[in-house]
């Protein structure tokens, strides 16, 4: 490839990150979902009805046109078809990419810096940037939901079982709480409790459940899985994309507490990236992404698994254990159900 090939194609794609630049702005600060609710406003009209500072949404207004979010209107901008689908409400909304590429950015700068020193300063680091952490849990939502209850939730028998038992589900790492409501959703016996390091993620959960009318079978709290005493034995305990964040630290005395919570029985679920035990794999597409993640993971003191590592971990306590992949291969789930009898 020649050098002005070369030139051409990181131009294109220095083109593209500012493209998400100016969506990020749009979607974190309302300006997507006003206009799409207002149909067409002036920059002036959109800055009052979003409650932003008109000289900046003039500006936005104007990069958003050149980046192809906005059309001209007689009565000022309209959404383009672009900018229709960042409206975080819109069904399979392209919000989590323009999310990503700001906390990328973010977790690549730390990554350049860190590497100096062998740093690794937690998951603090996803709470710098504070327009980014409100939207980390719908972003995961927008991202996995449909995997999940399309794909992941009809194969895995483990949730039909645990809601015939009017059983409780506990997801350690929870989110803004999407995984238990979609199975709230789908089990209407079944209960949950969920659990989360940070405020903003449980704040959210528990005001989606309230408005989904799910609050009655769901409740979410924030704190430290270390120190986590449940109400009663439980029928399941999930982990999604949540196990490698504490991988590193004593994995052993984990996966022992989860044995003493569940009933004889009972399940674990474990949902993560399938890191690939052939690093060749990492050139295809869909990998391609999880790579520069595992570096931003290492910032945060954790690294991917090989879902091997995690099957072995629960066959080794003679948990019975099965790993399925999704995906392209790229999610892997692993259940492993403890013995009816010990």
């Amino acid at each position: 490839m020649t050098n002005e090939s070369l030139t051409l194609q990181f131009r294109q794609q220095a083109q593209g990150a500012l493209s998400l630049n100016i969506a990020y702005i749009g979607v974190v600060n309302g300006l997507f979902a006003t206009l799409e609710r207002l149909g067409s406003a002036s920059s002036q009209q959109l800055a009052e009805q979003s409650a932003m500072d008109q000289a900046y949404v003039l500006r936005w207004c104007d990069a958003a046109f050149a980046f192809g979010y906005l059309e001209e209107h007689a009565l000022g901008f309209r959404l383009s078809p672009s900018g229709s689908a960042m409206c975080p409400d819109s069904k399979e909304t392209l919000m989590p990419i323009a999310i990503q590429s700001i906390l990328s950015a973010h977790m690549a700068e730390r990554a350049a810096a860190l590497m100096r020193t062998g740093e690794r300063p937690g998951e603090s680091t996803l709470a710098e940037r504070t327009t980014v952490l409100p939207w980390f849990g719908r972003m995961l939502e927008a991202n996995f939901s449909s995997l999940f209850n399309h794909t992941i939730l009809p194969q895995i028998p483990a949730y039909a079982q645990v809601n015939q038992q009017h059983g409780l589900v506990v997801d350690l790492g929870c989110g803004n709480g999407w995984y238990l409501r979609s199975l709230a959703q789908h089990f209407p016996h079944l209960r949950g409790f969920g659990l989360d390091g940070f405020a903003e993620n449980i704040r959210q959960a528990q005001e989606k459940s309230q408005s989904s009318g799910l609050a009655n079978r769901l409740q979410f709290h924030c704190g430290d899985i270390h120190q986590l005493q449940l109400p009663e034995p439980v029928q399941l305990i999930a982990m999604n994309r949540a196990l490698h964040h504490v991988f590193e630290k004593d994995p052993e005395t984990l996966i022992d507490w989860m044995l003493q919570q569940l009933t004889p029985g009972g399940y674990v679920v474990i949902w993560e990236p399938a890191w690939p035990n052939d690093r060749s794999r990492l050139h295809t597409p869909a990998l391609r992404a999880m790579s520069f993640q595992n570096l931003s993971e290492h910032v945060q003191g954790n690294h991917f698994l090989h879902p091997e590592e995690i099957r072995s971990l629960f066959s080794r306590r003679g948990m019975q254990t099965s790993v399925s992949l999704f995906n392209q291969d790229t999610e892997a789930v692993i259940v492993a159900q403890r013995a009816t009898m010990d």
